[in-house]
Parts: C-alpha cells; structure tokens; sequence
C-alpha cells in the first residue's frame, strides 16, 4: 500500500520537469496533458511543429513529445530543428506516432529523436521512457 503507483511520482523529482506536447490532434493532446499532469509533470501542449518550435524558445522544456504527422512542420522537420537550435539541442524528444515502419523508426532517428514509442499510447511506457531521459536532462 505504501508503495508508488504508475501515476504516483515523489513530488520533489518531477515538480520541475517540463514537457512539451506537440501533436495536432486535441485529444491525444488533451489525453497527454491529463496523464502527465496527474503524474506530476508540468504541460505546455501545442497543435504543430511551427508552435512547438515558439513555445520551446520560450520556455526551454525538459522533455519534448512529439507527433510526427502534423501540418506544417511534421516531426522530422520539427525534431530536426529543435536539435540543431543551441537553446534545444540537449532536449530529450520522444517520438510517438501512428507510424511503425522500421524505416519510420530509422529516420527519427536521424533527425535527432531520442525514443520513438508508437501510439496507441503505452502509458506506462511512456512515463518509464520519459523519467529515464528526463533524469540525464
């Protein structure tokens, strides 16, 4: 009973963590922000690349999650940007699409992503691979 649950994290380890959520669809939107704010973390969401781009100037993030077909800017052209921008560079992104094609995963990564998780969300998952990067962060 004592324990931590997958929602539960100590308060002082997650408190000042930021993640950024950038996917046009406002539900998986709405969803991440739910999830990841009952888990402690702070949430800026944003519908495209072009908005995500903005909102990480202004306010670094510790973690990014990033859809990859957007409008705009799709995820290889907005992680591409966030790693070569100095202010971004060291941000962890997470890579999570509908997508699951080896060649999908491949190009992620070399435009910078540093986890590729594919949707329907695994949330446990999901917040195992975001304390993992956001710990070195």
């Amino acid at each position: 009973m004592g324990g931590l649950t997958i929602f539960q994290r100590p308060a002082s380890w997650v408190m000042s963590k930021l993640v950024l959520v950038i996917d046009d669809d406002p539900d998986q939107r709405r969803f991440l922000e739910r999830m990841l704010s009952a888990t402690g973390y702070r949430v800026i969401s944003v519908p495209d690349g072009e908005a995500g781009l903005l909102a990480a100037a202004a306010q670094t993030p510790d973690a990014v999650v990033l859809d990859l077909m957007m409008p705009r800017l799709n995820g290889y052209q907005t992680c591409r940007k966030l790693k070569k921008d100095p202010l971004t560079a060291a941000c962890p992104v997470i890579m999570l699409t509908a997508k699951d094609q080896p060649a999908d995963q491949f190009w992620a990564t070399e435009v910078g992503a540093d986890a590729f998780l594919t949707k329907p969300i695994d949330l446990p998952i999901l917040l195992e691979t975001l304390g993992r990067l956001t710990e070195r962060s």
